[in-house]
């Protein structure tokens, strides 16, 4: 089987991993400041917070800008369900926005136009959380203008975007957004195993953040309410979450993050190869905005028609582990409960009757690409 995606591990990672397994510290020692500054560095942020997975993250992002019950959250219903699941931790409501049909990413102008609905009827979000579905960045710019105009609060969720750029500058940088997060669990860019981050150029969002992850515990006396009893004194002044990440984790994510350009690079390459494979057959290929500059985790083809199952079938046969990213939120039985309708948002709908995602990761040769491509021929020739 030729997988969808699939981490590139170096011998060179497994030995930053072994030199942990060899020090003084499996969890809360140098590796996780080390791999946070590093991943801010490289982004242009001021601060960075690791954690035990991009959904924690997400919670704790929403936690530090004070979302709660009464609030609401609006983002994409074509995401992986963390996106909105996280409003949903801190008790707030949740509402989506329709992509757009070229980017499948939140639509800003359906986005104006929800704003200027709710606006007259009272119920803004306090928090939009703007998804980089495939690695292809939202259009910043225009979310922020609308941030700045309703007063809404902006995170990232770039969890398919590290080594991205938006307008020229790396994705992460914070110029457009109050709070970025980064996945790395296997299949992404660059991995720790498990882990994610938030980036902020906000200390205090940073501080809460990093107090939250590890059960609102501090050991800062200028936190604390009380004067220390000794110098074994620590204080829980939050409710926190043990969400931290290990040194394991980081120490790979270090290593990862070395080669972290040359996977963006390579993923280009294979979708550049994908365009041109792709030109004869009757499918659509990915449309890359001309002002960003895409991470590639993902190659998202369309294939119109009643042909979409029978080829997505067809594939998987063929030992080609295409996948489908994501079923629109909205239509989960959670939360077709609480009363969203799957018409309610039709270029998620649309998208969602034809979207298949192929083979891409660095190690994805061009015999493989090849293949992928000659049995998607061969699948769309049936129907």
């Amino acid at each position: 089987m030729i997988p969808y995606g699939r981490q590139d591990i170096s011998q060179a990672d497994i030995d930053a991993v072994v030199e942990v397994l060899q020090s003084d510290f499996l969890t809360q020692g140098p590796k996780v400041p080390e791999f946070e500054r590093i991943v801010a560095d490289y982004c242009g942020a001021a601060r960075a917070v690791a954690v035990n997975s991009a959904t924690s993250a997400l919670h704790l992002a929403c936690l530090a800008l004070e979302l709660g019950p009464g609030d609401r959250l609006w983002t994409s219903p074509v995401t992986f369900v963390a996106s909105a699941n996280c409003a949903l931790y801190c008790g707030a409501s949740v509402d989506f926005v329709d992509i757009d049909p070229r980017t499948y990413n939140l639509c800003p102008v359906a986005l104006a136009e929800k704003l200027r609905v709710a606006e007259a009827q009272g119920a803004l979000p306090k928090v939009v959380v703007a998804v980089h579905l495939c690695g292809q960045p939202c259009d910043m710019k225009a979310i922020d203008r609308l941030a700045k105009q309703y007063g809404f609060r902006v995170i990232e969720d770039a969890s398919h975007a590290i080594g991205g750029k938006y307008a020229d500058e790396p994705i992460g940088n914070g110029r457009y957004s109050d709070i970025t997060v980064f996945s790395f669990h296997p299949v992404k860019i660059v991995t720790s195993a498990e882990g994610g981050m938030a980036l902020t150029n906000d200390n205090a969002l940073a501080d809460q953040m990093a107090l939250l992850r590890s059960h609102g515990i501090t050991r800062d006396p200028a936190l604390m309410t009380r004067e220390p009893d000794g110098p074994w004194y620590y204080q829980q002044v939050a409710l926190g979450f043990n969400y931290r990440m290990t040194e394991l984790q980081a120490a790979l994510g270090i290593s990862q993050m070395s080669r972290l350009d040359d996977f963006v690079s390579r993923r280009h390459g294979l979708a550049s190869r994908y365009d041109l494979l792709l030109e004869s057959l009757p499918v659509t290929a990915p449309w890359q905005h001309p002002d960003s500059y895409s991470g590639l985790h993902l190659y998202v083809i369309r294939v119109a028609g009643t042909s979409h199952q029978q080829v997505f079938d067809s594939l998987r046969e063929k030992g080609v582990g295409v996948n489908l990213h994501y079923i629109p939120v909205h239509t989960q039985p959670y939360y077709q409960s609480m009363g969203f309708d799957a018409a309610d948002f039709p270029e998620a709908m649309a998208y969602y009757a034809e979207a298949i995602s192929l083979p891409m990761y660095p190690g994805l040769t061009e015999q493989d690409q090849d293949f992928v491509v000659s049995s998607l021929s061969e699948a769309l020739e049936k129907t």
